[in-house]
């Protein structure tokens, strides 16, 4: 628990800087440290705890996170005016902390009520979802869905949670064999195929490089009542178009009714991981909480998908230790060498994150941020390294590969099979994403209680020193099972979700 007295919080010993628990003032003293501020320091950002020579490797909970541009007296604030970006100092060493923790007896694993599908998987929420294959058609999609916001539409159908309509900006010159035409279509099939869905509609226009047969026959699909497609310039344009699509989706709402939730073991639960918003404090309070949840919930025999690799950069050795074979490290350390080639044109290249709002929060180089974002994960075992939407293969902490933009990233996750999704923030991000209920977590309780309508849990209660991160591993962890069971979320009450719909391309026309 946080010393509630304290100005200043150092993370770790030998740490050159510490985090201000408040805005501190010039001449003020630093509890519990010696001295006098030298500066002002905002409310999260650092100070220097001694004097820093120019070049010095500055460390935060033991790793170094940059290097100071300047001599830096102690006292004074540490930012982005006199500290600056060094390529990662990371090691690679690969399974040289391997985690021995038990996966929890059959007995011992709690339930939660989800939905259990004919295929054997479990969903967490009932949806009837509406897809399109092109930009061309997200008008016709999303007044299909319109049709049924009207809840003496969906009365018919309990249990049913709605129709979704999730629309993009691609489809066309998006050439057969790139990669972003996989991505997309990974990413469509893995949404087509997500147990969140009972039923799902692909509607196309006819004459775009993404064609629907194409993407049944990449993804492995089967056409059924409860996945059909509508391609506008054979059904008769617009109108006629959402006409057939508003019957077609009726007949699947009345299958998807007949659902009913049922106790099912936790270790169905495949969570998403993600942080936006992000402040300092995110990697002292809701970071590691969510990540003492997803120890819980891996010893359950659940799934944790971790993502944005340009997030992990500067702190991959903290998962590579924890690989669980030599293939599973080498396949990380194979994305973030994809990635300083990606991003090499970039201005700043990969210290072109944390962005204005992370760093307004206290954060300054990419390497700080890492140290945060790898928190959620927690101290269990990496098992697995997937492509962006790729299907899940293994249990326990699995890695998949994004780009640091979390609309993009959680979209990835969904399609990779997550059922629920994390979400801390320090700054306040307003998320959703539909199948997929989101929950939000606030880093401090001065923006949770700014934003309580879109927070869900406050793990500000860790600064506070109410709570320590395992008790809130265990709230969070709580609260995963109830969201689980069908409590909505803030964003779902909101209606956040399916603007929040993003597939990643990496492509010359887009």
């Amino acid at each position: 628990m946080a010393n509630q007295s304290a100005a200043v919080l150092q993370l770790k010993p030998g740490d050159e800087v510490g985090i201000a628990m408040r805005d501190i003032h010039t001449g003020e003293a630093l509890a519990p440290f010696a001295g006098l501020a030298a500066t002002g320091i905002p409310f999260g950002h650092k100070v220097a705890l001694v004097p820093l020579a120019n070049g010095a490797v500055i460390h935060r909970l033991g790793q170094p996170i940059g290097l100071a541009r300047e001599a830096i007296a102690a006292g004074s604030h540490v930012h982005l005016h006199n500290m600056g970006f060094e390529a990662s100092m990371a090691g690679h060493a690969i399974g040289t902390r391997l985690s021995n923790a038990p996966l929890r007896g059959v007995g011992d694993v709690p339930s939660f009520d989800g939905f259990l599908r004919a295929d054997g998987r479990v969903a967490t929420r009932n949806y009837v979802g509406v897809l399109t294959s092109v930009n061309c058609s997200s008008l016709v999609a999303r007044m299909i869905a319109e049709h049924f916001r009207d809840p003496a539409r969906l009365k018919p159908y309990p249990g049913v949670d709605g129709v979704v309509a999730l629309t993009h900006k691609s489809g066309c010159s998006v050439a057969d064999g790139s990669m972003s035409m996989s991505m997309l279509r990974r990413t469509l099939g893995g949404y087509a195929k997500h147990p969140n869905f009972s039923g799902v509609l692909l509607v196309g226009l006819g004459c775009e490089d993404n064609q629907i047969d194409q993407l049944i026959d990449e993804e492995q699909l089967t056409f059924s009542d409860d996945l059909m497609k509508l391609v506008m310039q054979e059904t008769g344009g617009t109108r006629t178009s959402i006409s057939r699509g508003v019957e077609l989706v009726e007949g699947m709402l009345e299958r998807a009714s007949r659902a009913k939730r049922q106790p099912v073991p936790v270790s169905e639960i495949i969570v998403g991981l993600q942080c936006g918003g992000s402040d300092s404090f995110s990697g002292i309070s809701a970071n590691p909480a969510l990540g003492a949840a997803v120890d819980r919930l891996v010893a359950c025999g659940g799934t944790a998908i971790l993502a944005e690799t340009p997030e992990i950069y500067g702190a991959e050795n903290l998962l590579l230790e924890r690989a669980v074979t030599r293939d599973v490290g080498e396949k990380l350390i194979g994305l973030l060498e994809w990635w300083e080639d990606y991003t090499r044109n970039e201005p700043q290249g990969f210290d072109n994150n944390p962005s204005p709002g992370n760093k307004a929060g206290g954060l300054t180089t990419i390497l700080e941020k890492s140290l945060g974002a790898v928190a959620k994960g927690g101290t269990t075992n990496l098992t697995d390294v997937i492509g962006y939407g790729q299907p899940l293969t293994s249990r326990g902490l699995v890695f998949m590969d994004s780009p640091g933009f979390d609309p993009m990233s959680a979209t990835g996750q969904v399609a990779s099979g997550a059922n629920l999704i994390a979400f801390t923030t320090g700054r306040g991000s307003c998320f959703g994403c539909r199948p997929s209920p989101s929950i939000k977590l606030a880093t401090n309780t001065a923006m949770f209680a700014r934003m309580e309508e879109d927070m869900d849990v406050n793990c500000g209660t860790i600064l506070d020193g109410k709570s320590s991160i395992d008790e809130m591993g265990e709230v969070v962890f709580r609260e995963m099972i109830a969201t689980a069971s069908g409590k909505p979320t803030k964003s779902e009450l909101l209606g956040y979700g399916e603007d929040e719909f993003a597939p990643w391309h990496v492509n010359a026309w887009l």
